[in-house]
């Protein structure tokens, strides 16, 4: 087995994302930019909290992935309740989305929430996702494109209302691990066979290719294809390039030039 891994900052002010190889163990996670201008020790961000603190408890690696993920989620209320974030509002919520898979003999643990993703790509070249991913920006990035080209305000900024009312719906409409106990409704877990597989991908959105029409479903076999060709590393500077000839983020609706990128690679 040979792992490939990368953990880069994208345009934000801090890498909110986490990157977890520790032995069998490897996970993605994607810490959520805050809505408020909160910072705690170090500068550090609520998403950034969010997905190392998650990240940490997951290292650990004791007991089942449903027991890590609720340890995660509790050890992020926690922390929230100590620095006296009110609890009862989601737009002040610490958050992050997580995609983790444990590796033992011929078999893989899984969990993810929010929109992480694990793909297996079979020695047939065929490949699949382990889980559906709630798109909860579909709405948002569809508007901005739309709008985009008429303003000369950043998403954020000409966003924000909408922005606010998607992250008031976590755990409602989608899960991350927030501290909400209604997050480990949302996640997805099992137990797959690894005979057959060639690949195992982890990866946060930064990883995703642009796609220049939001509403219309994703076509992976392009970013696949790149993988098997180039590795993380091909994949991650075509990403980057298309990215640099729309720095407005208005062809390729997103919320950042470049988002944080935290991903691996297993190699069977």
């Amino acid at each position: 087995m040979q792992v490939e891994s990368i953990l880069e900052h994208g345009t934000g002010s801090v890498n909110e994302d986490f990157l977890l190889v520790e032995e069998n163990l490897f996970g993605v996670f994607d810490g959520a930019t805050s809505l408020t201008p909160e910072t705690y020790e170090h500068g550090h961000t609520g998403g950034f909290l969010a997905s190392n603190l998650a990240g940490e408890e997951f290292r650990k690696n004791h007991g089942t992935m449903e027991e890590l993920a609720q340890r995660a989620n509790k050890v992020i209320r926690q922390e929230m309740a100590q620095r006296n974030i009110n609890l009862n509002s989601k737009k002040d919520l610490w958050s992050t989305s997580a995609a983790v898979v444990r590796v033992q003999d011929n078999r893989m643990e899984w969990a993810q929430i929010g929109d992480c993703r694990i793909v297996c790509i079979y020695e047939s070249g065929d490949f699949e996702f382990l889980c559906r991913c709630q798109d909860q920006d579909l709405e948002t990035l569809s508007m901005w494109k739309k709008i985009g080209p008429s303003t000369e305000e950043p998403i954020g900024v000409a966003m924000h209302e909408q922005i606010t009312k998607v992250r008031c719906r976590m755990n409602l409409d989608y899960g991350v691990f927030n501290g909400e106990p209604e997050a480990i409704d949302f996640l997805q877990a099992g137990i797959h066979d690894l005979t057959g597989v060639r690949n195992v991908l982890l990866f946060t959105d930064g990883l995703l290719m642009p796609n220049e029409l939001p509403w219309e479903e994703r076509d992976y076999k392009e970013q696949v294809d790149l993988f098997r060709q180039s590795g993380l590393k091909g994949l991650r500077d075509r990403i980057r390039n298309i990215e640099a000839t729309d720095l407005g983020c208005r062809t390729y609706p997103r919320f950042k030039t470049h988002d944080d990128i935290a991903a691996v690679a297993i190699n069977m």
